[in-house]
């Protein structure tokens, strides 16, 4: 299973000091040396983390698959346009919230969804949709044509051992089946780490899982190469062997 590692956090604390460091741009770079498969930033409305500038030098430096997460307003279209990720992930964006709270409700937004999703097609750029476990908001994603999906795994991974864990990982499982019969590319992430991932790797249909704080948070103190390292080999359990 491949790695999208978001450098997010190393932008946070950054901006946490107002300083020039650190770059995220090098924390990608060694991301990408360590085995990541590919890199993910969220350009938020507020630029609290993340940046233009951020973006700019991604695209240009690394040689993997750049993802760029953002909501779907015309001022991140333009962005999107301009920086020309490979793709674009469409989240749901509110000014108070810590991180990203849950997936995208497309069912209610689809009608300003669609020539939105066209735009960044028509740029060359590939369009995938975060979405809860929701077999109506998956089949709503593949009938506006969106090929990828990444599904919320945060209610699974902010669970704690017992039920409630066990009922949404079984929730991502469906989720995942469903969309694969779909046609669609079925991709994961929010609050995963070192040690609630082995479930959602399980699942044959995920292809991809975005992954960052835990990564970032590990780096602090093994560095980045061993944290992404570390990662890796837990997404690909048989050839760490």
């Amino acid at each position: 299973m491949k790695l999208s590692f978001n450098v997010d956090h190393f932008a946070s604390l950054r901006q946490a000091r107002r300083a020039n460091e650190p770059e995220p741009v090098l924390a990608a770079l060694l991301a990408e040396q360590a085995g990541a498969a590919g890199i993910t930033a969220h350009l938020r409305g507020d630029r609290r983390h993340i940046n233009e500038r951020d973006l700019r030098m991604i695209r240009e430096a690394i040689k993997t698959k750049f993802t760029v997460e953002m909501a779907a307003t015309a001022e991140m279209k333009a962005a999107a346009t301009t920086v020309r990720p490979d793709v674009v992930c469409l989240v749901p964006e509110k000014p108070e919230e810590l991180t990203t709270t849950g997936g995208l409700d497309v069912l209610a937004h689809r009608k300003t969804l669609k020539p939105h999703i066209q735009a960044l097609t028509r740029a060359g750029i590939k369009v995938s949709i975060f979405v809860d476990p929701s077999l109506t908001q998956i089949r709503a994603i593949a009938e506006l044509g969106v090929r990828k999906i990444e599904i919320h795994t945060g209610i699974y991974a902010d669970a704690p051992f017992g039920p409630d864990r066990e009922k949404a990982l079984d929730e991502i499982r469906t989720a995942a089946a469903a969309a694969a019969r779909l046609g669609l590319e079925v991709t994961g992430g929010h609050g995963l780490g070192y040690h609630n991932v082995g479930p959602i790797v399980a699942i044959p249909e995920m292809t991809e899982l975005s992954i960052g704080f835990a990564i970032v948070a590990r780096a602090a103190i093994v560095g980045v190469d061993r944290a992404v390292r570390d990662m890796v080999a837990l997404l690909n359990p048989r050839r760490a062997r």
